[in-house]
């Protein structure tokens, strides 16, 4: 066999016998090198992990995930959840509609799925546990509905994929990914809502001794959480500042709101969270470093050009070639997570995406909504074990939840992939390079 054959190979066996990603991708890496070049060309090792986060876009990402942190233990959610109970008021459904409608706003803050799965679970599963929903669809609908913060600005995954794939202007990638991110939000709620109100759920009428919520108060309470996003997205798009300058705005923005207006974080939690952010960065970026090995592997042994040159093969119909890399995507969705998905198989993908003339902005949001549905589809869905945690429930006790809001958001995905333009109006209209 050849050896980018055996590096590949070396990859899939060190995934199924349990070793992580980012040493998965060294090892095979060297494997190939080994193989397929010199072993004297180990050396160029410490060069390729370094190189490959020596990145100025990716000083983002930390700083995003502290974000969400800092608006995590700032009670943000909370008085998001309390005012989108005001303003929808008791009905059947009503906390579904509440949990999405969260779910979507703190995405805008976080852009990461598991974070922000981590804040409304522990907010609003009470709460739906008492008005009668069962655990399960709880936990999945949260999970499903937290996935929408890898397609909402500012995106962990989608700052990764403007690196990896050249040419992707960020601020498009940003504007695109809003209306698929709310029409995939839309398509959660539909279900939820069908389903809360034939089983009985929390009924239309507010039980006596409840509290009645003030839609001007809890608004008031609201409105620090509600410009965050409008803080960013409107510094990006005025050219105030860049993307990178955003996730530090958006810090500095959540410290001043937790230390000043909810008063519920001390400097001392500010102290703990830099820690915690600076420990999940760590992960990201040591898959981000380690994967350099590979891709360099991969180029010079032109194993992803091998891998392309077969996909491309494999039939000359576009559309059916898009269904099959979607279903690739969806199917690695559900056993890794976003980061390690972009490095693998974008490599792979990009000379396919080039030889079929695919928008390179629109493709990058069916990535992301892909991701998003692989997210709370078993067995690993990073968001669902977030959830199912908080729960206490068993992970296998919500398939089937997970299953309906799989074909709902699969329906949302089909109709950007048909509709281009739902991604790429928005980023057309500001002015943004799309094309």
């Amino acid at each position: 066999m050849s050896p980018d054959v055996w590096m590949i190979l070396a990859f899939a066996g060190l995934l199924i016998a349990g070793v992580p990603v980012a040493f998965s991708l060294a090892l095979s890496g060297a494997v190939g090198i080994v193989l397929g070049l010199s072993p004297d060309m180990l050396a160029t090792m410490g060069t390729n992990t370094y190189n490959s986060i020596a990145k100025y876009p990716l000083i983002a990402i930390p700083l995003f995930i502290l974000t969400g942190l800092i608006f995590e233990r700032s009670g943000v959610a909370l008085r998001l959840v309390r005012f989108a109970q005001a303003l929808i008021g008791p009905r059947h459904g009503g906390l579904a509609l509440v949990a999405v409608l969260v779910c979507m706003i703190m995405g805008g803050m976080s852009g990461s799925g598991p974070a922000d799965a981590a804040a409304v679970a522990m907010v609003m599963l009470p709460s739906m546990t008492k008005a009668g929903y069962p655990k399960p669809f709880s936990a999945t609908l949260i999970a499903a509905s937290a996935s929408t913060a890898i397609l909402i600005p500012p995106s962990v995954a989608l700052i990764l994929y403007s690196i990896v794939v050249p040419g992707v202007d960020l601020r498009a990638l940003f504007a695109a990914g809003l209306f698929p991110g709310i029409l995939a939000g839309l398509a959660l709620l539909a279900p939820a809502m069908i389903v809360s109100k034939r089983y009985g759920w929390e009924g239309g009428t507010p039980k006596e001794g409840a509290e009645r919520l003030s839609v001007r108060t809890t608004f008031r309470q609201a409105i620090p959480a509600l410009f965050a996003p409008v803080l960013i997205l409107g510094g990006l798009r005025s050219g105030l500042f860049t993307p990178t300058e955003a996730a530090v705005v958006a810090v500095a923005y959540g410290a001043i709101v937790g230390l000043f207006l909810t008063r519920e974080l001390s400097l001392r939690d500010l102290w703990e969270l830099l820690g915690e952010a600076a420990i999940i960065s760590g992960v990201v970026m040591l898959i981000i470093a380690l994967a350099g090995i590979f891709a360099w592997a991969g180029t010079m042994l032109g194993t992803f050009r091998h891998l392309a040159e077969w996909i491309i093969s494999l039939t000359d119909n576009g559309v059916l070639l898009l269904i099959l890399v979607m279903l690739a995507v969806l199917v690695a969705g559900m056993l890794l997570d976003a980061i390690s998905i972009y490095l693998i198989m974008m490599p792979i993908l990009i000379p396919v995406m080039q030889h079929f003339e695919w928008n390179p902005v629109w493709f990058g949001i069916l990535l992301a909504m892909n991701i998003a549905i692989g997210q709370f589809t078993p067995p690993v869905a990073v968001n669902l074990m977030v959830t199912t945690e908080v729960a206490k429930i068993r992970l296998e006790q919500t398939l089937g939840w997970a299953l309906l809001f799989v074909v709902a958001m699969g329906c949302a995905l089909a109709l950007v992939a048909i509709f281009p333009a739902i991604a790429l109006w928005l980023p057309r209209v500001l002015g943004y390079n799309v094309d």
